[in-house]
């Protein structure tokens, strides 16, 4: 396979949003809400970065596929239906079908407040290795897991795995990633601190059409 000339394939996973966010709110239409808009949110960052060709979302629900497709990205079934990380490389071999010069990279769809050049940012970092990590804002999960050549791209995501890929010989980037790139929202204290650093406009939606639920202290 051919290695990378400069541009990107980002990989997006999208869960079935009534399985999506569950500490996020107690009530299921909130999260599902929610989830979707932060992952419209996180496809729109990706697809507008200089650096990036391809946006491929793997994902089993409807109204995702159908949104994302009208932004422009890929959308490609969760076919292997063993998990995140097998998910991972299937969306990583079809964009490798699609251009095989393309590095790829995964990232996390609940990043409400990435901005374009955030990404592209530590995308040229990323160039620099052979495969490279961005932690999130807890510092033991990921955001981003890079590889210049789809063909080492081995995604261990899941529990602590900021240490898993270290452990697999990832290079950590999270020194040269802004706080866009590493805040994900699990919790109603991450989306405030999302919304403190100012999020996209579908969350921003999401949040005006519940306005009886706030991310207060739990």
């Amino acid at each position: 396979m051919k290695r990378s000339d400069g541009r990107w394939a980002i990989v997006v996973p999208v869960k079935r949003l009534a399985v999506a966010k569950t500490r996020l709110a107690e009530r299921a239409e909130v999260r599902a809400d929610l989830a979707l808009a932060m992952a419209l949110d996180t496809v729109a960052a990706a697809h507008a970065a200089v650096a990036v060709a391809q946006v491929v979302v793997v994902t089993d629900e409807p109204s995702a596929a159908e949104a994302v497709t009208r932004m422009g990205a890929l959308v490609v079934a969760d076919a292997p239906d063993a998990g995140l990380n097998p998910a991972l490389v299937h969306g990583a071999r079809a964009a490798a079908d699609l251009d095989p010069r393309l590095a790829v990279a995964a990232l996390s769809s609940d990043l409400p407040s990435l901005r374009s050049g955030d990404l592209d940012g530590v995308l040229e970092v990323a160039l620099l290795h052979d495969r490279c990590l961005v932690s999130d804002a807890d510092g033991t999960g990921t955001t981003l897991l890079a590889a210049r050549d789809a063909g080492s791209f081995t995604p261990r995501f899941g529990p602590s795995s900021r240490q898993a890929h270290l452990d697999s010989g990832a290079y950590d980037a999270t020194v040269d990633a802004a706080p866009s790139l590493r805040r994900d929202v699990d919790t109603p204290d991450d989306l405030r601190a999302a919304v403190e650093l100012g999020i996209g406009p579908a969350t921003s939606a999401a949040l005006r059409r519940h306005p009886l639920w706030v991310p207060t202290e739990s």
